[in-house]
Parts: structure tokens; sequence; C-alpha cells
């Protein structure tokens, strides 16, 4: 009998870090399904919190809501919002020169300074829902 087990780690009341890997499109599912959505992050403040929640993740980087308009060359958040507060490691946070070769999507490294990197999205990763 095959068994999956999930493994959920309730640090706050408002950033869930989901210690399973899934693509980008599926952490999204997983989050919306259970009445939440990937986390967006709009200031330090909830950077500072996502940093506290990362350092317990099983892998190298964990998905943030980000999410990359490439022919608009911009990056927004689920939530729809354009991303003001910058965190990104140098050489990312710019759309991919062909857009329709890969398509990216944004995370935090779970380790070091934990700035922002864009990754394709299909790498399996672990994910933060959001609450807010």
């Amino acid at each position: 009998m095959d068994q999956t087990l999930y493994f959920i780690l309730l640090l706050t009341d408002k950033l869930i870090l989901i210690k399973e890997n899934l693509t980008w499109s599926e952490a999204l599912r997983y989050c919306r399904n259970n009445g939440m959505d990937l986390v967006s992050v709009h200031s330090e403040e909830i950077q500072r919190r996502v940093m506290n929640v990362v350092k317990w993740a099983s892998t190298v980087e964990v998905w943030l809501g980000l999410h990359n308009y490439c022919s608009m060359n911009m990056w927004l958040w689920v939530s729809g919002e354009m991303v003001c507060y910058q965190n990104w490691a140098p050489g990312n946070g710019t759309a991919p020169e062909n857009c329709k070769l890969e398509k990216r999507k944004g995370a935090v490294q779970s380790g070091g300074d934990q700035r922002w990197i864009s990754l394709p999205e299909t790498h399996k990763l672990n994910f933060i829902c959001s609450r807010y």
C-alpha cells in the first residue's frame, strides 16, 4: 500500500510552511484548496516572517506567490499586486530573454541571506501558504 505523508509545520498563525515538494502550480492549488494563498511579500516585516519560516524547509529554495508576466517584463504576486518591495538575489528579478522557452516563478532561498530567486515553475519545492 503506497502511503504519502504530508508534513505541515505551523510556525505562525499567518504563515504555514508546507514541507511537501510540489511544482509552483501544484503549490498554489494546494494553498487555495485549503483556504489560503501562496505568500505575497509586500514589506520587510513580512520578509522577516518568511525568513523565520524558511529556515525549517527541507528544500534549498521555497516557493513564494511570485510569478512572471514575461511579455510585460514584470513580476506580480498571486494577490494581483505588483512587486514594490524588492529582495532579489543578484541576477534575478528580470524576465528571461526568451519568454516562450520557460515559465519562471519566484522562490526564496532557505539558507544564506534568503534572497528571492527566479526558477522554472516545474521545480518541486517546499512552499509557504499564507492566511493574510
